[in-house]
């Protein structure tokens, strides 16, 4: 076998790294999503909270907010503090249910939540500024073929 034989034989035994290249471009991703939510005082959980609460346009429980956001009460709760003690959200009594207790967007909340949402339009614009219609097509087949 000749050289250039041998090549093609070692090369298709490679492993296939596509997904850690994957992977890899998803941390790198979300560094540069952390990075903009930074420059305006949050972070991803927390824009996420304020981006849903906006939304719903009302209070949510915390269960509600959590299973929107995929996550466990106990994490939604510690979450919360977090956001009450930098004003951007305030626990308020669910009607419904006494027990209950809802968090409410503030208006502290909202300006950060349109900062955030104004950082996360202009990586966007970045990206899709960076990347041709075709790159954009590719990445979207190679996408759907996780799931």
């Amino acid at each position: 076998m000749n050289d250039a034989g041998e090549e093609t034989v070692l090369s298709s035994r490679s492993p296939d790294t596509t997904i850690f290249s994957l992977l890899h471009a998803a941390q790198a991703l979300e560094d540069k999503l952390e990075d903009v939510l930074r420059q305006v005082g949050l972070s991803t959980p927390k824009y996420s909270v304020l981006a849903e609460l906006s939304a719903a346009g009302t209070p949510l429980s915390l269960s509600e907010l959590a299973n929107k956001l995929s996550c466990v009460r106990s994490n939604m709760t510690q979450l919360v503090d977090r956001l009450e003690a930098d004003h951007l959200v305030k626990r308020v009594d669910d009607c419904a249910d006494r027990r209950g207790v809802k968090a409410a967007i503030t208006d502290e909340g909202r300006v950060r939540h349109e900062a955030g949402a104004a950082a996360v339009a202009r990586l966007h614009a970045e990206f899709s500024a960076s990347v041709d219609e075709s790159d954009r097509a590719a990445l979207a087949r190679l996408l759907s073929a996780l799931g």
